[in-house]
């Protein structure tokens, strides 16, 4: 695969993309950290708070006012797993942790944002917007047509200053305009929603360090995630099911995000739930309905296949 994906429900999206076989495009970020060594600092989240003023430390240098968030200082592995919000100094000595840190308790719209980026200077930007469900988990994105002129001098400045001499894609977390994680690729969630040039451009910037799309007819798109309860031991739904919901008015894609011959804990998931699939498409209501449809192929009891795999492993 030329663009390298470790997820086989997001293969799909890069299977037909014609790219140069000594061109490798991360959207892993263990991939993106090994491969941008001059770059890869972004990684640590206490240093891109301190990089923006944010009141922040290490955990073991006690917080002086609550709330405060708190997560692991680097964490390759993502989807919020071990970040929480300590609400009091009993709280954050309960859960000290090493390798974890405390910043600022941000609030406003949390917003994931893909970058194209040439010698550290922006070259396109696209929003997307979560709308959460609490603890890490999300009810779906918002991938918007329209530019947040703010946030986007924002995070151009912080590139600038930051970013220096690199060329590539990028995406940045923020909450409220403030910047809280880095990653040194695109997400790989919705590029079904960026239109059908998109990929091409990606291939183009890591190929010639040149960007050339021109998406002006961009239109919102949604993600739509379906988050289930920890502790079972979850199947994928029949192909059937999934095959009728891809055909769907304005779905455009269907992921079904996780393992089947692998135990819950061996994922790295949020706090606040399971994610089993997610829906994109181009109407809300209609990516809701094919959510409701999916979510009873997850309701069922499989505790034998969970027993099954604790004996083999």
């Amino acid at each position: 695969m030329p663009i390298c994906e470790a997820d086989p429900w997001r293969m799909q999206y890069f299977e037909s993309v014609a790219c140069p076989a000594n061109v490798n495009i991360p959207t892993e970020d263990p991939d993106a950290y090994s491969w941008n060594p001059r770059h890869r600092w972004v990684y640590n989240k206490l240093l891109v708070a301190e990089s923006q003023g944010i009141a922040c430390g290490p955990h073991g240098l006690a917080p002086t006012t609550f709330p405060v968030f708190s997560k692991p200082i680097i964490n390759l592995r993502g989807m919020g797993a071990g970040s929480r919000t300590l609400a009091s100094a009993a709280e954050y000595e309960h859960h000290q942790k090493c390798g974890h840190f405390w910043m600022t308790l941000l609030s406003g719209a949390h917003v994931s944002t893909d970058i194209a980026i040439c010698d550290g200077e922006v070259v396109w930007l696209r929003h997307s917007r979560g709308i959460p469900l609490g603890e890490g988990t999300f009810d779906y994105w918002l991938v918007e047509a329209a530019p947040r002129p703010g946030l986007e001098r924002y995070c151009s400045e912080w590139i600038k200053r930051n970013l220096a001499g690199y060329t590539g894609m990028a995406n940045i977390e923020s909450i409220g305009g403030w910047i809280i994680e880095v990653h040194l690729r695109f997400s790989d969630q919705w590029p079904d929603l960026y239109g059908p040039r998109w990929l091409d451009a990606v291939v183009g910037l890591y190929t010639h360090g040149t960007w050339t799309l021109d998406d002006r007819d961009r239109r919102d798109g949604y993600s739509v995630v379906l988050f289930a309860p920890h502790g079972e031991q979850y199947r994928h739904p029949p192909k059937a099911l999934v095959d009728d919901v891809k055909r769907m008015r304005d779905v455009t894609s269907v992921q079904i995000t996780f393992h089947e011959d692998r135990l819950p804990q061996a994922h790295s998931m949020p706090p606040g739930g399971f994610r089993c699939a997610i829906v994109n498409g181009w109407d809300f209501e209609v990516c809701r309905e094919a959510r409701a449809r999916l979510t009873s192929a997850f309701t069922a009891d499989y505790t034998s296949l969970a027993d099954s795999l604790r004996i083999a492993s």
